[in-house]
């Protein structure tokens, strides 16, 4: 368990697991992964003390996986590797650079815990501010994992980020899903959502922006950050604010493996640099500050994008993305 003296500001929550990625070849290559461990080692690559609360397997894989965390300076609230195996990813990259996922999930290591265990090492980090979950886990077969868990992170007054990267594909029962992904964005008080995770929700509204409108509506948080891939991310806020940035030129991208992830890891770099972690308010934000969190979101991304898989930036690339000005 981590130590009570340990500077922890973030702890994350969620899936840790091995991309097998389709090369054009049609082998298979294996590459640590998983939104949830993409998220930690791009918030300690920004220097960011990041806890990672779940446990991870003994096997090879799990090796590697405990090995990436630990070399960009992630923390392990489970340092003892578990018997269970490692979740698995079969990932196909389309022309357009989009990845499709297939996963194996039964009995895997990342899996291995519970609302209880994830709580007493929250609480043994002291000076932990925010907390962040989402993707793999928003399955509804996890609600007993993540959801007490979330409740007891509002009631001790952290800062709760959830990202809404859902996974249709992997869901039998997407009704289910829908409505536990709704209730789970309920603990939030930022929410980040990407436009092709509306349509999977199936809100109302002719355009992105008009359902995260009525997402928003719909939940408590204070704000949310909506992605549009290469046209930006627009920021909502409680108060009714909106705002929008993006890269005034193309990229060349490689990939997007990982974009959303090194996104959150800016924001949320952002939220803690700039106090606004611990306002769970309805005031409104200055427009000078929520430009700053979407210029380091969007570079964030962007530099990720151009990176074959998920190669999180450091903090100090991107304040110089940020500072040539290529964001607007």
């Amino acid at each position: 368990m981590v130590q009570k003296n340990t500077e922890i500001q973030v702890a994350t929550a969620g899936e840790a697991l091995i991309d097998l990625i389709r090369g054009a070849d049609g082998r298979f290559e294996p590459c640590i992964g998983g939104a949830v461990y993409n998220l930690s080692r791009a918030l300690a690559r920004q220097g960011i003390e990041t806890l990672y609360l779940n446990p991870l397997s003994r096997d090879r894989f799990g090796r590697q996986l405990a090995a990436g965390l630990l070399e960009d300076g992630v923390h392990l609230g489970e340092p003892d590797a578990v018997v269970q195996v490692t979740s698995l990813a079969v990932v196909s990259v389309n022309e357009a650079g989009h990845p499709d996922y297939a996963f194996y999930r039964e009995g895997v290591a990342d899996r291995a815990t519970d609302a209880a265990r994830l709580t007493l090492t929250c609480e043994a980090a002291a000076s932990l501010q925010l907390v962040c979950t989402g993707a793999l886990a928003l399955s509804p077969d996890d609600a007993s994992i993540y959801l007490p868990w979330l409740a007891a992170q509002r009631e001790a007054g952290k800062t709760v980020v959830i990202d809404a990267n859902l996974r249709p594909s992997v869901m039998p029962d997407l009704k289910r899903y829908r409505a536990h992904v709704l209730c789970t964005l309920q603990y939030a008080d930022v929410i980040k959502v990407s436009d092709e995770d509306l349509e999977h929700l199936e809100l109302p509204g002719a355009t992105a922006l008009e359902k995260a409108r009525h997402l928003l509506g719909l939940c408590s948080a204070q704000w949310l950050a909506l992605t549009l891939g290469g046209a930006g991310a627009t920021l909502l806020t409680r108060a009714g604010q909106e705002f929008h940035a993006r890269e005034t030129e193309p990229l060349a991208v490689l990939d997007t493996v990982g974009a959303g992830d090194c996104f959150l890891a800016g924001l949320v770099r952002t939220l803690l640099e700039s106090g606004l972690a611990a306002n769970r308010g309805s005031a409104e934000i200055e427009p000078a500050v929520a430009q700053s969190l979407l210029h380091n979101a969007v570079a964030s991304a962007s530099i990720c994008v151009q990176r074959r898989g998920c190669v999180p930036p450091s903090r100090a690339e991107v304040l110089a993305h940020v500072a040539i000005g290529s964001i607007a």
